[in-house]
């Protein structure tokens, strides 16, 4: 059976490094025969405010809805964004708002219980993260606030797992024969499927 992959590209502008890097998955996952989708958040029109958090209903735009649909579809899902500021581009952090919701990547049962059911059990996800600074000091020194939001504090409690991790930095001060060897890595990622 074809592995569904969906690839969403958090960088707002597509001819970044984050976007030549999500080409280079593709490109990977399509000789290894899998069935491909790609969202490009900084195409899709919606509000990336939650104005009223949980405590008010907020529809869903058109886009928004064929995410979650998309998210539903696959197995494996990758996301591509650089870090700014220890974090994500401000429109991804309102796509994850928006799209990750209760009801679809968890639900909070009656109860005693502390954590939420998961809903998106099942599912495996790739994060590739670029970032300016070399990745063993951010670690060392603010420890990898970008990987803790959205592996753990999201996806995971989510119900996604495992959750692989690939840092590119730093971006610039990188060689072109360091950029090439990132490329050639991703595109074996999507070879591999993972």
């Amino acid at each position: 059976m074809k592995k569904k992959i969906l690839i969403i590209l958090g960088h707002p502008d597509p001819d970044s490094l984050c976007g030549m890097l999500a080409a280079c998955y593709r490109e990977g996952a399509v000789e290894s025969e899998a069935e491909i989708r790609q969202i490009n958040i900084g195409d899709l029109d919606f509000d990336p405010v939650l104005h009223k958090g949980y405590k008010e209903v907020q529809a869903l735009e058109p886009d928004l809805r064929a995410a979650q649909e998309a998210i539903r579809w696959a197995d494996h899902l990758v996301f591509l964004y650089p870090m700014w500021w220890g974090s994500m581009p401000a429109v991804m952090k309102g796509f994850i708002d928006r799209v990750f919701i209760p009801g679809f990547g968890f639900k909070f049962s009656t109860g005693e219980a502390y954590l939420p059911e998961q809903l998106l059990t099942g599912k495996s996800a790739r994060l590739i993260i670029t970032l300016d600074g070399p990745p063993l000091a951010i670690r060392l020194l603010f420890g990898n606030p970008a990987i803790q939001s959205m592996k753990g504090m999201t996806l995971e409690f989510c119900g996604i797992h495992p959750v692989r991790v690939m840092q590119c930095g730093s971006v610039k001060r990188a060689t072109k024969a360091r950029k090439i060897l990132w490329k050639m890595q991703v595109r074996e990622m999507g070879r591999a499927q993972n």
